[in-house]
């Protein structure tokens, strides 16, 4: 508690010995607002000596998460700034969360700025994962509880998290640190998530690269999904399976609705409101998807689930037609890099659809990337 005591006094001095320095004016209307194609959670506004960065609720659309104040490491704050959470950028000596981030800060070029991250039994990028092993980068621990102390003893500057709703940090936010809260996962568009690495760019002064990334991914994605026509025949299909007492299903203006429709899927649960997931009774699923022509779901295991390992788990998935046909395609996400890259890249995922849903139209050679049909 002691070191704790000591690092908010120090943050809270460098801060008064920063607002002490001579400063610079800014203007209160923006040089520029970005362009922003897909994202419906984040904005973006150029002005004289500082970027402002507006993450807006996923949750409550008439608030603001955070709004970022980036201003050059090289130069002094400048006057009059908004209400915000000043960032230096470039950004270093960062804590990121989850394996998502560590996965485009990577991919960014910027691995080195990776001190720490939670819960490291759950990256799989090969670069963050060397860093681990040498011991340059450390576990803090579990993402809802944290090391602070390890934190302050490695000399954290930014924490890049994963909000969720109403809920906080806890210790570290005492700390008086920026937390970048990076609700890209909330976003309903496939391309709208991948155009969060514009934000992330920022950060580390690579917005080129970053652009870069973006419109190759754009570029695959629309392709791949003009191979889609409207006279196309659209298999029914279902997502993922019962977990505890529910069946989370996503919702109809969820990330994966949208792939399933851009893949040329019916998806059988379009009308179910909202944008993430919502729980199910199975007696609920089983009533509208009995019938379902494909059934696509993850797991976390160290050996392929079989139909009989379903069957196993609870009997009654024997029930729908796709069990009894053998059209259950799975992704085994301990054995690929899914969440690692599916948020940067869906055209990788898209084309695993794609040839689940239509292989007619990709080559007859097409190894899928993420999913495999359900071992016999």
């Amino acid at each position: 508690m002691q070191l704790i005591k000591y690092w908010i006094g120090f943050v809270l001095a460098f801060w008064v010995v920063s607002c002490s320095q001579p400063k610079k004016s800014t203007s209160e209307t923006a040089l520029v607002a970005d362009t922003i194609r897909y994202a419906q959670g984040f904005t973006v506004q150029r002005f004289a000596d500082y970027t402002a960065v507006e993450v807006h609720d996923p949750w409550d659309s008439t608030r603001l998460l955070q709004r970022y104040l980036l201003v050059k490491r090289n130069q002094p704050i400048p006057e009059n700034l908004p209400k915000g959470t000043v960032v230096r950028v470039p950004i270093q000596n960062i804590v990121a969360y989850t394996s998502v981030h560590t996965a485009i800060i990577d991919q960014l070029g910027e691995t080195e700025r990776i001190i720490g991250v939670c819960e490291s039994r759950f990256i799989d990028t090969p670069s963050v994962v060397e860093g681990l092993k040498a011991g340059r980068i450390v576990d803090m621990g579990e993402a809802t509880a944290p090391n602070v102390e390890l934190m302050i003893d490695k000399g954290v500057e930014l924490l890049i998290v994963s909000p969720f709703q109403n809920s906080g940090y806890g210790p570290v936010e005492k700390l008086g640190l920026p937390i970048i809260e990076a609700a890209d996962y909330m976003e309903s568009l496939p391309l709208g998530r991948t155009e969060w690495i514009r934000f992330y760019g920022l950060l580390f002064e690579k917005e080129a690269l970053a652009d870069s990334i973006f419109r190759e991914t754009e570029k695959n994605y629309l392709s791949l999904k003009s191979l889609i026509t409207e006279e196309m025949k659209r298999p029914t299909v279902i997502s993922e399976k019962k977990y505890g007492a529910s069946w989370f299903m996503p919702a109809g203006e969820s990330y994966m609705a949208n792939l399933f429709r851009d893949a040329g899927a019916d998806y059988l649960f379009k009308n179910l409101s909202g944008s993430g997931s919502k729980p199910l009774a199975f007696e609920t699923v089983l009533n509208e998807a009995i019938h379902a022509d494909r059934w696509l779901m993850k797991y976390n295991l160290s050996e392929e689930m079989s139909y009989a390992d379903l069957r196993m788990e609870y009997t009654p998935y024997e029930n729908f037609d796709a069990f009894k046909k053998r059209q259950i395609y799975t992704c085994n996400t301990g054995k690929v890099p899914y969440y690692a890259e599916f948020p940067l890249h869906p055209d990788y995922l898209l084309k695993d659809f794609i040839w689940i849903f239509h292989p007619e139209v990709l080559p007859a050679d097409y190894e899928p990337r993420y999913y495999r049909k359900m071992v016999l």
